[in-house]
């Protein structure tokens, strides 16, 4: 393969998320947490913000995990108040999985400077160099998914 300059990106994004984990997994430790707790947490944030309800089932695939893993995770999540089940929305019949607020706060406390850092960067691009920052990091994401 050619060491051009998309390599120099390439090596580059996988030092980023090299570098994003062991964050993640200084967050994990400092609360007692496994990295799959926060892999976790970040999938139900994301859902939350989506407007979308998780269920166990639906966290459980796309964590990779089998019944008896999702229940542990959750069951070890609830154990630390980071997460509750509560009844859906639209089909009472449901149990679904929310972030507590306490687990959002300790996030926002590990992780802030990070995102500001990050927020305050993207400041200096302007929209169509956000853009393509976004349709690159969106191209990657899904090839790494498999979706693209």
């Amino acid at each position: 393969m050619s060491q051009g300059p998309e390599m120099e990106i390439v090596h580059l994004l996988r030092a980023v998320a090299v570098e994003l984990g062991l964050h993640s997994a200084r967050f994990a430790q400092l609360h007692g947490m496994h990295t799959t707790d926060v892999r976790a947490l970040i999938a139900l944030l994301d859902a939350a913000r989506a407007g979308e309800e998780m269920t166990a089932g639906r966290l459980g695939s796309a964590l990779g995990l089998n019944s008896a893993g999702t229940t542990a995770l959750l069951d070890r999540l609830e154990r630390g108040g980071h997460v509750r089940r509560t009844r859906g929305r639209d089909d009472r019949r449901r149990v679904v999985v929310e972030v507590d607020e306490r687990a959002v706060e300790l996030g926002q406390a590990f992780f802030g400077p990070l995102i500001a850092r990050t927020v305050e960067l993207l400041r200096g691009y302007d929209e169509g160099e956000r853009a393509a920052i976004r349709g690159f990091l969106t191209g990657v994401r899904d090839a790494a998914a498999g979706t693209g």
